[in-house]
Parts: C-alpha cells; structure tokens; sequence
C-alpha cells in the first residue's frame, strides 16, 4: 500500500506494447491510487481519437498536447500515471516529470513487441514500430528504473514494480 512518506506520482512509460495502460491500472487499483492514462486524457480533451488527431491536426499538435500534461503531472501528488510510448521521449518532458514524480520505464523484446503490435489496430505508429523504436531506444534508456514484461504476466510485473518503488523510497 502507498505510504503518506512516499506521495510521489508513480509514472509508468516505454515504447508501445510494452504494456504501460495494463500495468499502470492494476497497479493503481493494488495501490488504491487514482489512475490517469495520458492517452485517455488527450483523447478525452481533444474530442477525438489519437489515429484521428495524428490525421487532422498533426503529430505536433498531439506533442503540444502531452507537453501540456507533462506539467500537470509533475505536479501530482499521489497518483499512477500511464503515458504514451512518445511523452517522455522528449527531454524536457522526462526531465520535468521525472523531478517530481517516480519513473518506471517498461520494456518488451522486439520479438514480443512485433507480436502484441501486430493485434493493434488503434496505434496510429504500430505499422512503422521498428524505426520508431530505435528512435526511441536511447531517451528510454537515461530512464533509470526498467522492468521487462517479455515473459512476466501483468501481476508479477505489477509485483516487481511495487517491489522496486519499496526500496526506492
């Protein structure tokens, strides 16, 4: 359970398919802490679907956006956060939320992501995934805590995840 001496928002990010909504909800409910999935939130907000605003107002509208919610979650308290697979690619972003918030990075191999993003259709990025990951391999990596969900279920990445923030604190 969180601890009143631990309120840091936990922030759950990596590449897509690695899990982050998934991961991010159970933890929130193990946690009994308020869940915002900064997908939802856009989508919520922006009136339409994430496919929809990459196809009418541009990726860098769809930056703008998460730009803009990078700062409200630096200054939460107390929740669980689910970004999308690019919020946290930019520096400034990392860089803002990771100095009030704690950052947990989720990865899969390439192998496993290819196979769980070959069932999306709602991912406006999954049919070109492989260059973007690599893209992104090196901002996810100066992120310091990584958990692998290759082979662990949703529960024991859920474990490991608490298990870490734990002894973080």
């Amino acid at each position: 359970m969180a601890t009143p001496s631990d309120e840091r928002t936990i922030v759950i990010t990596g590449f897509m398919g690695t899990g982050k909504s998934t991961i991010a909800s159970r933890l929130s409910t193990r946690l009994v802490r308020p869940l915002m999935d900064t997908d939802a939130v856009i989508v919520r907000r922006a009136g339409m679907p994430i496919a929809r605003i990459f196809a009418t107002l541009g990726e860098p509208a769809f930056r703008k956006m998460e730009r803009d919610l990078c700062r409200e979650i630096a200054a939460s308290h107390g929740m669980v956060v689910a970004t999308g697979g690019g919020m946290l690619v930019d520096p400034a972003n990392r860089e803002l939320v990771a100095q009030s918030c704690w950052v947990v990075c989720l990865e899969a191999t390439p192998d496993v992501l290819a196979a769980r993003l070959s069932r999306s259709t709602a991912r406006p990025l999954a049919s070109t995934w492989r260059p973007l990951y690599e893209a992104r391999r090196e901002a996810y990596a100066t992120i310091p805590i990584h958990v692998d969900t290759s082979t662990r279920s949703p529960e024991e990445t859920v474990e490991e995840i608490i298990s870490l923030w734990s002894r973080s604190r």
